[in-house]
């Protein structure tokens, strides 16, 4: 059961570092290419949308968004070009730094508290 679930996080690590790869690829389709480096970039921030210390809601995002991004994003990408993401990935190479994905994310957070703010006021 442990090396299952070490081979399933390999192949996480590996599809993610591919979407990485598809999103800044130029024959990656364009959906694909916006839905690929969001799910990355979400992926590699240190920052979650849903903060993990919130009961059941901090680990659906792990649990089920992530993965269902991922998915997603694949089944748009062409398998040959999917393919040649993945051997890419199989090199070895770093994985990026997600700091933008993560300002993204705090700044939907301030957005989403300036709103409940001005809710809270009327």
């Amino acid at each position: 059961m442990l090396g299952r679930l070490r081979g399933w996080a390999k192949a996480l690590k590996r599809n993610v570092f591919a979407l990485w790869i598809a999103a800044r690829d130029k024959r990656t389709p364009l959906a694909a290419k916006l839905v690929a480096g969001l799910v990355a970039a979400y992926a590699l921030s240190p920052i979650d949308l849903i903060p993990d210390f919130i009961p059941v809601l901090g680990l659906l995002d792990d649990l089920l968004l992530l993965p269902a991004g991922i998915w997603l994003a694949i089944r748009l990408i062409p398998d040959p070009l999917m393919t040649e993401f993945r051997s890419q990935a199989d090199q070895g190479m770093d994985l990026p730094d997600a700091k933008g994905a993560a300002v993204a994310v705090v700044m939907i957070w301030i957005v989403l508290g300036i709103i409940a703010g001005a809710a809270i006021m009327q």
